[in-house]
């Protein structure tokens, strides 16, 4: 980025850095990329002993990405996205791993990363106007900024189950997969969970294992993904229409090019019309069924129409149809995350195959030889947790991050989470949140927020050198406006409605509140791009070095309502 000009100073002593950068993902490799062109002193810290993030961690059976490969890759480099060749439309683990490890060696953003350097803590330091970053090993590091980019889905769920202890076989979790390979040849292997993981797993799991039992608790939608090889040819079409392709996904509800956009109600056409549309979107292989008209996400009875849809194709899938109304999800469609698969459903015909109803006989414990239900001792060798993630928050509050006067980020967000634009937390100076809570994230194809998220906090730091800043800070009043929008076009929604850990119902104890935003990618990134150009209303500044405030706007911007239409989940 040779455009942007120096922040950095002379070179801090070691250990004292402009910036640290927690996590080694696509959001933290960017950062890393944005803060060099920016002249920053800049390290990374990652738990891991590689790049990926996600894609380091989740190498379960059938892992793969549900976004098409070519829009689920970085735009910010010309010459990266014509050099890298996706070898298939939905791209597996170890693809995405590596198209990762190219852009670290790419752009020689391994030197500036600590791996193997899992951070427990930030403190932030009023007085020195900097944060104290604590490692896990003890070491403790300074920076005048923070950017938290650890990832939405990122701290591993196990449900607390009585006897876990107990189990003599192997217990495995989806998204901490070991990295040597896992043989399940000739066992009897149960799967706890039937979300995303669990839906790409299980078909992969069921044809090597003698036996699995698929332990159900909350059935989702799932539509059938019809991944195939990419042909080169094809893949240069692309290529050659990326600039307009990348601007559609900007301007996009959803952060994905292919996406269509919704004109008409559900019921301004007739039966037949209806299942056509929403035929065609099952063949497409996306997840778009949801954006298929303009209410599917605020109005049941319209929603009712394509959640029949989708499970008339279920019914259709599976032999038998007892077991195949207890694989119907009942919740709206596109309220929780839609999945793409590759023969789930049909992954039930099986005869190695048995699927058990929590809600009809949950676990009682694990014994030493498997899980008991109601009575029912069932034999395992291995238990696969597909039990999902603290999402959005879980990461973060995991360490002990203290901002002003000592105030934890936990106690901030005893409530939920609050944060102007996902980006910042008041009373928590010059810590930054790539895709955080209270911003489209999960709900988008998110390598297009992380690319909007870092650009828009490096435009910050710009801002603050012209200032003569060193501090800035969200003002409590603007993130309160923020958050109270985030809540009023959510309870627009049937999002509300359903036990999702959007709403992080799936963690007890967990404040439920809706975490994403649900106003759409484009709206949301003409929004930030306005308080940018209005040089940021909302965010309180101060002089690098200096306890009194330089300057200070109290409001935020109104943001304008953007549709009344929600992106669908990708």
């Amino acid at each position: 980025m040779s455009a942007d000009v120096s922040l950095g100073a002379a070179r801090p002593s070691v250990g004292v850095h402009d910036l640290l950068i927690v996590g080694a993902g696509f959001a933290g490799m960017y950062m890393l990329h944005r803060a060099r062109g920016l002249g920053l002193d800049a390290t990374v810290l990652e738990a891991g002993d590689d790049v990926g993030g996600t894609w380091y961690w989740n190498r379960y059976p059938g892992a793969r990405c549900d976004i098409e490969s070519f829009e689920y890759s970085y735009a910010f480099d010309e010459a990266l996205q014509q050099e890298w060749v996706w070898t298939e439309r939905y791209a597996p683990q170890a693809e995405i791993l590596r198209y990762a490890q190219h852009v670290a060696d790419r752009f020689g953003l391994r030197r500036d990363i600590r791996f193997r350097t899992r951070v427990v803590s930030a403190h932030y330091d009023a007085a020195a106007q900097r944060w104290n970053v604590g490692t896990e090993a003890g070491d403790t590091l300074q920076a005048r900024w923070v950017v938290m980019a650890t990832g939405c889905l990122s701290a591993a769920r196990v449900p607390e189950l009585p006897g876990a202890a107990d189990f003599r076989g192997r217990q495995l979790h989806t998204g901490r997969w070991p990295h040597e390979p896992v043989s399940f040849a000739g066992q009897r292997v149960g799967v706890i969970g039937t979300g995303s993981s669990g839906i790409q797993a299980i078909p992969v799991i069921a044809r090597e294992a003698a036996q699995l039992v698929v332990f159900q608790r909350t059935p989702g939608y799932s539509l059938p993904a019809f991944n195939r090889p990419l042909p080169r040819e094809a893949l240069d079409e692309v290529k050659r229409d990326y600039p307009a392709l990348r601007k559609r996904a900007r301007e996009s509800m959803a952060g994905v090019a292919g996406y269509p956009v919704p004109t008409r109600s559900a019921f301004d056409v007739d039966e037949a019309e209806r299942d056509r549309i929403y035929e065609t979107h099952w063949r497409a292989g996306r997840t778009s069924i949801g954006r298929s008209f303009t209410d599917l996400l605020t109005d049941a009875e319209a929603n009712r129409t394509a959640a029949d849809f989708v499970r008339a194709k279920i019914r259709a899938s599976v032999a038998d149809p007892g077991l195949a109304e207890t694989l119907l999800p009942r919740h709206a469609i596109a309220t929780k995350r839609v999945c793409l698969d590759s023969g789930y459903y049909e992954t039930y015909n099986r005869d190695n195959v048995r699927l058990v109803d929590l809600r009809r006989t949950p676990i009682e414990r694990l014994t030493p030889d498997g899980i008991r239900i109601a009575g029912e001792d069932i034999a395992l060798d291995a238990i696969v947790y597909a039990t999902g993630y603290d999402a959005m928050t879980g990461a973060l509050l995991a360490m002990d991050i203290r901002g002003r006067d000592g105030l934890a980020l936990r106690e901030a967000w005893q409530a939920g989470p609050r944060t102007q634009l996902g980006l910042m937390t008041a009373g928590f100076p010059n810590l930054f949140f790539v895709t955080g809570p209270g911003s489209p994230s999960v709900l988008s194809n998110v390598i297009v927020c992380i690319e909007q998220h870092v650009d828009w906090i490096a435009g910050l730091l710009r801002a603050l050198r012209s200032r003569g800043a060193g501090v800035v800070e969200p003002t409590l009043e603007a993130q309160d406006a923020w958050v109270a929008h985030v809540n009023a076009l959510a309870a627009r929604t049937l999002y509300m409605d359903a036990d999702s850990w959007y709403l992080g119902a799936n963690v007890p104890g967990k404040p439920r509140v809706f975490m994403p935003y649900v106003g759409g990618v484009g709206p949301y990134r003409r929004l930030c791009d306005q308080i940018a150009a209005d040089g940021y209303p909302g965010f309180r500044f101060s002089a690098a070095g200096a306890p009194t405030e330089l300057s200070a706007d109290p409001s935020a911007v109104p943001p304008a309502v953007p549709p009344a239409v929600p992106p669908a989940v990708p």
